[in-house]
């Protein structure tokens, strides 16, 4: 297991809660639950992990650690199913499919209603209950309700063709509705005996069981001792505020935790008085907390997101009554912001505090990795100081094809996203790999010398071996740059050898000033910021070049007389689109089954709003 989990595992909370392994490019690989989060993740740090074979793939590739604080074991199992269904982490065997935890559903706007097991909540009027953490849990307490509140339990056809009243008439667990043996209003009275019991008001017949256990005990009938205490272990389980929530409706918890100027929040989202997710944020701030409030709430809230009826805050902020009106707005509803000081609330308030604690402890962990990444980098690349801002080059093409180029910027070992930028290579040197990182360089260094809003790099990184490090270099050349830039090529691991001699190479750095490259040590901080780099480089690159072949594609089927079936006509003629892009008029024409008129406007189309370049600027992400 990488080193660096066992550090975050020691700064971990000996409490229950959910955690998530991750890999070097930040992908949840596994998700967990535990009832002790520290012991649980250094059991994973033993030789052979826990023993689960799919996990020992998990502990070559986790390389992160990521945990979210819960206030029970159970509140934490339901946890885990949601962040499982959303993530869909490879490791992860169970809870993957659509299956939801069940919930109890009771309309009271039916004939003779009664509780139905469903898995989904819709907004529909009725009342629910839930979810449950344990199937087996709620059937066996639903039947226990029933042998205490006798209530229908059949489904609508069996209770339409019954004509005399069932066993369970005969047995006190129902008051035969079907068959007119109750009036409405005595059974609306068993309903509300029922809800109070599912919402936790167990507490006079937890004590009529008790007493019934006991004197089976004394009269020495301990197999109906026995099921009196299993019956008694239901009716607590169901009745845990983390488990059955009905009416406990959604809100939002706002906890901050302060470290001189540097700042982690963490933003708890409880939906139906279920944990149901958590966000972390770290950032420095002199801001008072009743400032600084009011700012995060702006940002979490910003946008599509969704807004429940209650923001709980530990201060509330200066302008309470305008933010509460413009979450109001957002909402369709009235919103209330809350610094609870019992209760529920304040559990779950504490429980965003302990969060952003931990998030402290985690960002803290972070920045120091980056910072060691930075030192180390530097130091082997020769720099008189550690690299703040880090640029980075790739360049994406499929056989010269809407040959597009990306260009990232790190600052501080952290994504500085205004800062990236895209180009669109020219058809002159689409289908040269060097000529191509050639012009991107010399594009992105001519921004950064023209525009005010953006600096030269501390140090240039290109994905690529030699060519492309030369690449770079001609055109540093060109630019003239009054002090030498630092440059590097990043190359990815190849098989390399022969037979059993056969292996991986691993990460290699490309340093202009030695002939063979440079291994870079798996794991280490430089290598996990240089990789980081790299990935981001080449997934913003490959985003554009999908986005630029889908409008040559679109391009090309809009020409009329221009089909699916003369397109790839046409392809297979020419051997690839950069081949029917350099085409005459004349060749257009002589190709078979196209006539003049169609390759007429196929040239036009080919060639319409072509320029030397693309216009280069700052794009969105």
């Amino acid at each position: 297991m990488d080193p660096r989990i066992a550090e975050q595992a020691s700064r971990l909370p000996n409490g229950p809660g959910v955690y998530l392994f991750t890999d070097a490019a930040g992908q949840v690989l596994y998700v967990g639950k535990a009832a002790d989060l520290r012991a649980r993740v250094r059991s994973y740090l033993k030789p052979g992990g826990d023993g689960r074979y799919q996990l020992r793939f998990l502990a070559r590739e986790a390389r992160g650690l990521e945990c979210i604080a819960t206030a029970t074991e159970q509140e934490a199992l339901l946890l885990e199913n949601t962040v499982i269904k959303k993530q869909q982490p490879r490791y992860n065997l169970k809870l993957k499919d659509d299956k939801s935890f069940l919930l109890l559903r009771l309309d009271r706007r039916e004939a003779w209603p009664w509780f139905r097991l469903v898995r989904r909540r819709f907004d529909d009027g009725a009342q629910y209950f839930g979810p449950f953490a344990s199937a087996k849990a709620v059937r066996r307490t639903l039947r226990l309700v029933h042998k205490v509140v006798p209530l229908r339990d059949c489904g609508d056809h069996a209770f339409q063709q019954r004509q005399r009243p069932c066993l369970k008439h005969q047995l006190g667990r129902c008051p035969a509705p079907c068959v007119g043996l109750v009036t409405r209003e005595a059974y609306d009275g068993l309903l509300d005996h029922a809800v109070r019991i599912l919402r936790g008001e167990v507490g006079p017949l937890l004590g009529e069981l008790r007493t019934r256990m006991q004197q089976a005990a004394e009269t020495l009938q301990f197999e109906r001792a026995q099921v009196l205490k299993e019956q008694m272990l239901a009716l607590q389980s169901i009745a845990e505020p983390q488990t059955v929530v009905a009416g406990a409706g959604d809100a939002d918890a706002v906890g901050l935790f302060r470290s001189g100027d540097a700042v982690a929040a963490a933003f708890l989202s409880f939906r139906g008085g279920a944990l149901d997710g958590c966000r972390r944020y770290a950032f420095r701030s002199e801001l008072p907390d009743a400032l600084l409030v009011g700012e995060l709430l702006a940002h979490c809230y910003a946008g599509d997101r969704h807004v429940p009826p209650v923001v709980l805050l530990p201060v509330l902020p200066d302008d309470a009554e305008l933010l509460a009106g413009w979450l109001g707005g957002k909402r369709g509803g009235r919103v209330e912001l809350q610094v609870p000081q019992r209760g529920t609330r304040r559990r779950h308030l504490e429980l965003a505090q302990q969060n952003a604690a931990l998030a402290d402890a985690l960002a803290t962990d972070a920045a120091s990795r980056r910072a060691a990444g930075a030192a180390r980098l530097g130091a082997l690349v020769g720099l008189p100081e550690p690299p703040e801002r880090l640029h980075c080059l790739d360049v994406s093409t499929i056989q010269g094809t809407s040959t597009v180029a990306s260009r990232v910027c790190f600052v501080d070992g952290a994504p500085h996203k205004a800062q990236y930028r895209r180009f669109k290579i020219t058809r002159e040197h689409a289908g040269d790999d060097f000529a191509a990182m050639q012009e991107a360089v010399r594009r992105s260094l001519g921004l950064c010398l023209e525009r005010d809003d953006e600096d030269l790099p501390d140090l240039l990184v290109v994905d690529g071996g030699r060519g492309q490090l030369d690449a770079a270099r001609r055109a540093l050349a060109e630019l003239g740059l009054p002090e030498p830039l630092p440059v590097v090529g990043l190359a990815k691991s190849r098989l390399r050898g022969l037979g059993a001699q056969r292996g991986p190479t691993g990460e290699r750095l490309v340093l202009p000033d030695r002939d063979e490259p440079v291994p870079l040590a798996d794991g280490a901080p430089e290598t996990l910021l240089l990789a980081a780099l790299r990935d981001e480089a080449h997934r913003f690159a490959i985003g554009y070049h999908r986005q630029v072949r889908g409008r040559l594609g679109s391009e090309i089927d809009a020409v009329p007389g221009v089909g699916p079936a003369r397109r790839r006509a046409l392809l297979r003629h020419f051997g690839s689109l950069s081949a029917l892009r350099a085409a005459s008029l004349e060749q257009l024409q002589q190709a078979p089954g196209v006539p003049v008129g169609v390759a007429a406007a196929l040239f036009a189309a080919l060639h319409e709003g072509t320029g030397p370049e693309a216009p280069d600027g700052p794009v969105p992400d």
